[in-house]
């Protein structure tokens, strides 16, 4: 298999090796390097034979500028150059940038990790790798040409001294192109791991676009669970409705004594009972209430149907995004549904309010305590769906009891909407001290 890097050339056999074009190509890349480097070794040269002498100054003030504002070009430069040691090319982690103003590109390069890694490397390939090209390059190349040459600069010293310098520079000039085909691959291999693409680069990108999109299959869900609760509502179960009036007409025509008023009877109250557990099916998908009313409404509703008595306390300046009041209404529901199973309260309290921006939401219960949410108990899912919102949960349940559930939406300020009967307006909707309990 053909070598693919000056450093699996290195393991190549010395016959094939040498007659490979390994040896050239690497020492053309560690000569360009070396030019690179020139950027700022004459300045730093001037600098060190005048002293600090304004000129001296300016001209290593103007090579660091050159280098910084470069940066991106001279990256753009040695990925290309990996290519005369390295068959694999790398590919351009920057963003595209079509369409936009220079402000606009400049603003997102500068936010980018890969433009300060090139800048980095521009700095380190100028101030450092470039000047060890250059010194490579001319230990392993000019000495021996220097000793190879010996005899032609000096023919007056010719003897068997010069005959062992001749063959000294023939053996060094031998084993040049494996110092250099080294250094080379082992440079390209620095400059690989800096300016390559890495799974981090667009990290914070993914993040963001994984939030919005969970934030979109929220709001389609909500979307989906309005049209079913919608199309339950005005289909369904007014048919059922008009079913139910319909039984009950039908009895008022026929006498009790009559064979059919009985099975007519049935027949009526298995009606009712199925509307009942329709509207019932229609709130658990989407709560009329929380639509028109708001989270405070919706939540004082469902306590009012807890078999345990329930304390609401909610103080709201306004409308919550419709995926919040969702979410947080159904975390009501499902720590309701909870505490009356398995809990053994007595009381519960639900209190919600603003604090820095965010919706914190607790219920609170006096019951034995001990809830485990590895339990099957609901309570993992209700953090699924929290977390689909951003939001986090915490439970506090001793042995013993209380059992707090505290739940924040955190993430950007809420914008309040009116709630729609108006109990926002004129100050904080508070459904305070109240206590319900159902039958």
């Amino acid at each position: 298999m053909p070598a693919r890097t000056a450093l699996e050339a290195l393991t190549m056999r010395p016959g094939r090796f040498l007659r490979s074009v390994w040896p050239w190509r690497s020492g053309a890349y560690l000569a360009g390097g070396a030019l690179v480097g020139c950027v700022t070794l004459g300045p730093a040269v001037l600098l060190a034979d005048r002293g600090p002498t304004p000129s001296a100054v300016l001209a290593v003030l103007a090579a660091a500028l050159v280098v910084l504002v470069g940066g991106v070009a001279l990256a753009g430069l040695e990925r290309r150059r990996l290519r005369l040691v390295d068959r694999d090319p790398i590919d351009d982690p920057h963003r595209p940038l079509d369409g936009r103003g220079w402000r606009q590109q400049l603003s997102v390069r500068l936010r980018e990790d890969v433009t300060r890694r090139e800048i980095v490397y521009a700095v380190v390939s100028s101030t450092l790798l470039g000047w060890m090209d250059a010194v490579v390059l001319l230990c392993v190349v000019w000495a021996p040409v220097t000793f190879l040459l010996a005899p032609i600069r000096e023919p007056e010293h010719a003897g068997w001294q010069q005959l062992i310098v001749t063959v000294t520079g023939a053996a060094l000039l031998a084993c040049a192109p494996y110092p250099v085909t080294a250094w080379a691959g082992a440079r390209a291999a620095m400059a690989r791991a800096i300016l390559g693409p890495r799974a981090t680069d667009d990290l914070g990108e993914r993040l963001v676009e994984v939030t919005r999109s969970r934030a979109r299959l929220v709001d389609a869900f909500e979307i989906e669970r309005r049209r079913i609760e919608r199309d339950l509502h005005d289909g369904a179960q007014q048919r059922l409705v008009a079913l139910t009036m319909q039984l009950g007409l039908a009895r008022l025509e026929v006498s009790p004594d009559s064979p059919v008023d009985e099975p007519l009877a049935k027949a009526h109250d298995l009606a009712k009972q199925a509307l009942t557990e329709l509207r019932e099916l229609i709130r658990g998908v989407h709560p009329q209430v929380l639509t028109g009313r708001g989270l405070a409404a919706a939540v004082q509703d469902v306590a009012g149907r807890s078999p345990v008595p329930v304390d609401v306390d909610i103080r709201l300046s306004g409308r919550l995004p419709t995926s919040i009041e969702v979410t947080a209404y159904f975390v009501v529901v499902e720590a309701l549904a909870n505490l009356a199973k398995h809990s053994g309260a007595t009381r519960a309290a639900v209190t919600a309010s603003m604090v820095d921006g965010r919706l914190v939401l607790r219920v609170r219960d006096d019951g034995i305590g001990g809830a485990d949410p590895a339990a099957g108990t609901g309570l993992a899912g209700l953090a699924d769906r929290v977390a689909a919102v951003d939001g986090t949960v915490a439970l506090s349940s001793p042995a013993g009891g209380p059992t707090v559930l505290q739940v924040e939406f955190a993430g950007e300020p809420f914008a309040a909407r009116p709630a729609r009967d108006g109990s926002a307006r004129g100050g904080p909707v508070r459904e305070g001290s109240t206590s319900t309990a159902g039958g």
